[in-house]
């Protein structure tokens, strides 16, 4: 096939443009919110930059939490974000169309300015346990994201104003840390009152509740001790495993 160099040209600007058009929404958005971003962690008490970023989402509360901080020492909360649209119930995500918000331990992996939805960013769905628990021949389908407009079909939605600020306070925090900021996705609040609820919610459903179960110690931990807990995934079981947060001082392993 034969391209002439006016379509060539017509291709590369289409495509120039949507990436100037990407930039500029980044660009528009942190002229706009990088005051109220500073303004943010101002009134939580800890330093912007940070070092450390932590994102919490309780999909029966419709609520997601920003946590940030140093690097070896306790979070503070800087912001509570209203999910304004879900799709799905409560319960992990185990198929391609089933609509469902995962749930586990993930993280805020790829950035998207082109969204559909405003602006986005990926969560890093499916992960170990997923992939563990995947029905031979049915896809787990992916492109997971917390983004703005108002609209789900699997994915976290918050408004237009919010997602800017959690994507620059995201985008900024990896480019000074070269690390994926962490994502916990959580059914509800697992206190006690919560774990009772989700214990009848599951009602025969076993591995559903025992999912749930494996999740608790990390909201447990962290609500003692605001630091991110160490997660991994069982290779024999593909449970989560969860352990306190690494001492001050001292690398995780």
């Amino acid at each position: 096939m034969k391209f002439s160099c006016a379509r060539v040209a017509a291709v590369i600007g289409a495509l120039l443009a949507l990436s100037a058009h990407g930039e500029d929404r980044v660009a528009t958005a942190r002229k706009q919110r990088m005051k109220d971003v500073t303004a943010l962690f101002a009134a939580a008490g800890t330093p912007w930059p940070t070092d450390q970023l932590y994102v919490r989402a309780f999909k029966h509360e419709r609520e997601l939490e920003v946590w940030a901080g140093p690097k070896d020492g306790p979070l503070v909360k800087v912001r509570t974000y209203p999910f304004c649209a879900a799709s799905g119930e409560l319960g992990p995500k185990r198929r391609q169309g089933d609509l469902q918000v995962p749930e586990g331990f993930y993280t805020l992996d790829l950035f998207n300015p082109r969204s559909n939805y405003h602006l986005s960013i990926r969560v890093s769905y499916p992960n170990a346990a997923d992939r563990h628990h995947q029905q031979a021949g049915v896809p787990l389908g992916g492109d997971i994201f917390v983004h703005g407009d108002c609209v789900s079909i699997g994915c976290i939605a918050i408004q237009d104003g919010p997602i800017e600020e959690l994507y620059l306070m995201a985008l900024d925090t990896r480019a000074r840390t070269k690390r994926d900021a962490p994502i916990h996705i959580f059914p509800r609040r697992l206190d006690a009152a919560g774990m009772a609820a989700l214990e009848k919610e599951a009602g025969t459903d076993a591995q559903r509740l025992a999912l749930w179960k494996s999740l608790q110690p990390a909201y447990t931990l962290f609500e003692e001790n605001p630091r991110v807990p160490r997660t991994s995934v069982n290779a024999r079981t593909g449970a989560y495993e969860v352990k306190p947060a690494a001492k001050a001082g001292r690398a995780e392993r």
